[in-house]
């Protein structure tokens, strides 16, 4: 819409114009007030002529560009940000709580044992109340209760601490860990044999996590870093940086969390790709850019 504000008709003839086709005017102006013109616009760029160059942009359409792909586009989205939120807040409670569990138990006279220096990367310790312990975090119920019990604690005890602690705050204290032998450990919980691999690993479900909690644009997801070669068995060059490799990365860590839920979950993926992969257009768009077919989802 550029810099000034449209009502829904001039939206809906500024798309017309530059070559979508609306069926549905009045259940187009329901989606777009809905959902909005500049998220949706987020799924019609894969249907412009220029794409995928975001600079220079003529926001002209291919011919056959249609409306309703764009919000079925959107759908997939949105219901697949819905299934990786829930399967990946299994892995991240699980890894919370082992990585807690294993450090706690050989540290047993050291509840804190999250900011001794001895046992985590000094910069780790000595920046903890700065990035972690922080005032808002003090104001949560659970913690400030063991403070107004335990007035002698700085810190509460790790079972309590990182509890509370971002997912990206607990991937960085495994990555403070001195003791190799104890991430080794962590890694080996989950099959895999090298702390890179682990490290890699969690900074991907992050990600997707992070773009699932503040609901960002999937279907051209691309992590910040290439995923590395391990047990998640990756295969093909795009794969190492795109959504569906990004997944089977989760579905990996969640296999060895449960089995159960791994299944679940495939399944899931595989159904919903199935339904929106009814649509051509779309079809393809989940197969070139997300790289997804519910074939190799597995």
């Amino acid at each position: 819409m550029g810099n000034q504000a449209m009502t829904l008709d001039k939206q809906v003839r500024l798309l017309r114009s530059r070559g979508m086709t609306i069926a549905d005017e009045n259940k187009a102006k329901e989606v777009l007030l809905d959902v909005g013109y500049y998220r949706l616009g987020f799924y019609w760029f894969p249907f412009e002529k220029t794409y995928p160059a975001k600079q220079n942009r003529t926001h002209e359409f291919v011919a056959g560009a249609n409306f309703d792909d764009a919000v079925k586009l959107y759908y997939f989205d949105y219901k697949l940000r819905s299934i990786l939120a829930f399967y990946i807040n299994r892995i991240e409670i699980n890894f919370r709580n082992f990585l807690t569990y294993t450090l706690s138990n050989n540290y047993t006279d050291n509840p804190q044992w999250f900011v001794d220096d001895t046992v985590v990367a000094e910069q780790f310790a000595s920046t903890f109340d700065s990035t972690v312990y922080t005032a808002s975090f003090k104001l949560n119920s659970v913690i400030r209760q063991h403070h107004r019990v335990h007035q002698e604690d700085t810190y509460a005890p790790a079972w309590k601490t990182i509890e509370y602690m971002t997912f990206g705050s607990v991937i960085n204290l495994y990555k403070a860990i001195k003791d190799r032998r104890l991430k080794i450990a962590i890694a080996n919980h989950y099959g895999i044999r090298y702390i890179e691999v682990v490290e890699n690993y969690l900074e991907i479900v992050r990600e997707l996590r992070n773009y699932c909690a503040h609901g960002n644009v999937l279907y051209d997801f691309v992590p910040f870093k290439y995923i590395r070669r391990g047990p998640a068995e990756v295969r093909g060059a795009s794969n190492f940086r795109n959504l569906n490799g990004s997944i089977a990365v989760v579905l990996y860590m969640l296999k060895q969390v449960s089995i159960n839920r791994y299944n679940e979950m495939v399944e899931e993926i595989k159904a919903l790709i199935r339904h929106y992969s009814q649509s051509p257009k779309v079809a393809e768009i989940i197969a070139n850019i997300s790289g997804l077919d519910a074939s190799n989802v597995k």
